[in-house]
């Protein structure tokens, strides 16, 4: 084998070789290389954490097999002023998929068909509406999605549902729903269905007459203990059953409040994904790697809310405090898993990138010592010829 045909040989191996480490290091894949670039990630990271909570792999790890092709649907639960009107148009809207969301200018909701079928994979406010009342809690959701769905689809059982929500800082969630209802705005047509039926005006008394209460002062706000906002996240994600729904009387307060903070941490642990809406791209990375499913546009971090823009001095804000005592503990909690979910997938990622690089390290080897074999075997080949050209010359000369 002469030295031009040495190079024939080795210009397309190595020219492969080329074209398998560049697409290697240079392609980003799902498995984070991206997020391994993006500093508002780590930017977003609270100062010192320390995990106060002790949680077993199985609560950290959050991966569901979503087969939007199948049966499965996600069920956003909506708590009001948690940033959850965004977060439900990122759903519809925002969403790499293979048949996207049909949204249309000028209509509140979106069409999301999975590919090939007329069902829905999304149960939302953008989606199918509020069809199990305005702003669902726990309780009304789990008892009243699976029946609405069979009735709009007419589908037999078998669906997966997996549940989502948002959650927000409860003194910035209560001082937003505030401002909110100054404004003139009211769920007084949300349901609180409860072991089928919905409370009585005894249980579950108006703060208000009239159509609204525009114009409340925040300490008018406060003194009503039938509203809603105080410990409002606790109470939609607990299973409401437990303590005789609206009922006060069922058992005493301090039981109820232990009932339902327990019921409240139990199902938001349980639910496939929640986010925090005071980390918008951990909550975005989180769904992401939750679902296996895309954003096409990152999501942005708004800090100047009308929440934020509230004064209150400490007094005021103690007793915030105090009338969501529920709700500041759920938070604390919610917050804490948050974030070890978070630490705890990213320690996976790099795990995964340190082993594929291991990988390709490896293979690099390899590939190297083929190559360096095929020139060894190229030179012993010439070194053949080599000799047999001179054995031939040297008998041809005897012979003359």
């Amino acid at each position: 084998m002469d030295d031009r045909s040495n190079k024939v040989i080795l210009v397309p191996i190595l020219a492969v070789l080329f074209v398998m480490i560049g697409y290697q290091y240079i392609c980003p894949y799902f498995s984070g290389e991206d997020s391994e670039r993006d500093p508002e990630l780590e930017d977003e990271d609270p100062p010192r954490f320390t995990p106060r909570f002790n949680f077993s792999e199985r609560d950290l790890l959050r991966r569901v097999d979503f087969d939007i092709r199948g049966d499965d649907v996600i069920v956003f639960l909506h708590i009001q002023k948690t940033g959850g009107t965004t977060f439900g148009r990122h759903l519809v809207r925002n969403i790499r998929l293979e048949k996207p969301c049909d949204c249309r200018a000028g209509q509140k909701r979106c069409t999301c068909h999975r590919p090939g079928k007329e069902e829905s994979w999304l149960f939302s406010r953008f989606s199918t509406g509020w069809s199990c009342g305005l702003h669902a809690d726990w309780t009304e959701l789990t008892s009243c999605v699976p029946a609405v769905m069979g009735r709009k689809e007419a589908k037999k059982n078998g669906r997966n549902f997996y549940y989502i929500t948002l959650l927000r800082d409860p003194v910035s969630r209560y001082l937003s729903e505030w401002k909110h209802v100054q404004r003139g705005a009211t769920w007084k047509t949300s349901l609180h269905m409860c072991d089928g039926r919905a409370p009585t005006q005894d249980e579950l008394p108006a703060c208000y007459s009239g159509d609204d209460w525009s114009g409340v002062t925040l300490r008018e706000f406060m003194d009503c203990p039938s509203n809603l906002a105080n410990n409002r996240q606790v109470r939609m994600l607990a299973d409401l059953s437990l303590v005789g729904c609206y009922n006060l009387s069922f058992m005493s307060e301090s039981e109820r409040s232990h009932i339902l903070l327990s019921s409240a941490k139990t199902n938001l642990r349980n639910m496939a994904f929640f986010g925090l809406t005071e980390f918008q791209r951990k909550t975005q990375y989180l769904f992401e790697r939750t679902f296996r499913l895309r954003f096409i546009s990152a999501f942005t971090q708004i800090n100047s809310t009308r929440a934020a823009g509230v004064d209150v001095d400490e007094d005021v804000r103690r007793r915030i405090d105090a009338l969501n005592f529920l709700d500041v503990q759920l938070y604390e909690y919610a917050k804490d898993l948050f974030l070890q979910r978070f630490q705890f997938a990213r320690q996976q990622e790099r795990q995964r990138e340190r082993l594929r690089r291991r990988q390709e390290r490896r293979r690099l080897r390899e590939q190297r010592a083929f190559l360096y074999q095929r020139r060894q075997e190229g030179g012993e080949a010439e070194e053949e010829d080599a000799t047999a050209t001179t054995e031939d010359y040297t008998s041809q000369v005897v012979r003359w």
